[in-house]
């Protein structure tokens, strides 16, 4: 079962290596979780593997016992204290609440997260992938504070300062990746997926959340998703192509195997 690690916070230096500290005090962006103990359903394993349900919402066991991220409740059973995964504030809790036929995330994966934002899914991936390293990508710097306040508690999160659209300035930071994850709300993200695609391995899992309103305002999505379908390079086959409404609106969801 995942419970949390007691590791010490992680940061990069300007020589490229990894350099680890001692975490003094509480991120400001990280805070007590609303715990909740008697909740009445029962969590269980669902059938997606190292994620939750109690039959309503899903769940990850949190690696930071008693610290929520984007105050979410924390409920704790049978002395584990699990994380709800809001499918309205994460696109990944979407398509696993509409279903997921395939789940790449693993307690060892290596993940390059493009777009990560203020971590709330790169904070339920890093509850999975315990003993792997979440290289999470982001070109606001606002945004990329927050990341590194983050990674002071979670240190299989390795925040990143860059423009996913530019992956030479990152590329040598990065191990083999299992996981390509892409959430870049812009014009041409297939471009940007393609650029990325040399540092996943063969037979690893691209997903690409796409935004079909930052591609064309003014087309109907699903012209939007075959577009993008078309576009994809020859090496990945579609796996699954889910439309992320009524959490998203005009956001899908592209599942991807590289051959």
């Amino acid at each position: 079962m995942v419970t949390g690690l007691g590791r010490c916070g992680n940061r990069w230096t300007k020589s490229g290596h990894l350099a680890r500290r001692a975490i003094r005090r509480r991120p400001a962006n990280v805070h007590e979780g609303r715990r909740i103990r008697n909740r009445v359903n029962r969590i269980v394993p669902s059938d997606i593997p190292h994620v939750y349900t109690d039959g309503a919402s899903v769940f990850t066991v949190n690696l930071v016992p008693g610290i929520a991220v984007s105050k979410e409740p924390l409920i704790t059973q049978e002395g584990v204290e699990y994380r709800m995964w809001n499918p309205r504030r994460s696109k990944l809790a979407a398509l696993i609440t509409k279903g997921l036929g395939v789940f790449p995330f693993g307690p060892r994966t290596e993940v390059l997260y493009l777009g990560a934002g203020q971590g709330t899914t790169v904070s339920h991936i890093s509850d999975i992938c315990v003993d792997g390293t979440i290289y999470a990508v982001e070109i606001s710097r606002r945004a990329f504070q927050k990341l590194l306040q983050l990674a002071e508690r979670r240190p299989n999160v390795m925040p990143v300062l860059a423009d996913a659209e530019d992956p030479e300035a990152y590329g040598r930071l990065l191990a083999p990746i299992d996981v390509l994850y892409q959430d870049v709300a812009q014009r041409d993200q297939v471009a940007v997926l393609r650029k990325n695609l040399a540092f996943l391995r063969r037979g690893g899992l691209a997903i690409l959340m796409l935004k079909s309103r930052s591609a064309d305002v003014v087309a109907d999505p699903k012209a939007v998703y075959a577009r993008a379908r078309r576009a994809l390079p020859a090496d990945l086959e579609v796996l699954q192509l889910t439309e992320l409404d009524p959490y998203e609106a005009d956001h899908a969801a592209f599942v991807m195997e590289k051959s």
